[in-house]
């Protein structure tokens, strides 16, 4: 997971970086400095983060030629 993919996920989902905070159990001042590309994370606390946006719906998007990204899970069995 990738910044960008961080704060496109909380977009869609219409999240504050506290929201997300509070969901992964990690500090929301880690998670601004992660998002803002002043720090790295570690992988636990990346794991944290990117299964809180998995479990309220986030597809995380591999760089096949286009880049990475994000997308919202499409709950209507179409796929």
């Amino acid at each position: 997971m990738r910044p960008e993919q961080c704060r496109a996920a909380r977009a869609i989902l219409g999240w504050s970086q506290s929201d997300l905070a509070e969901a992964s159990l990690v500090g929301r001042r880690t998670l601004a400095n992660f998002e803002n590309g002043t720090s790295a994370l570690n992988e636990r606390t990346k794991r944290d983060i990117q299964l809180a946006l998995e479990r309220a719906g986030i597809v995380f998007i591999d760089p096949n030629g286009g880049g990475p990204g994000v997308r919202l899970r499409d709950n209507t069995g179409d796929s």
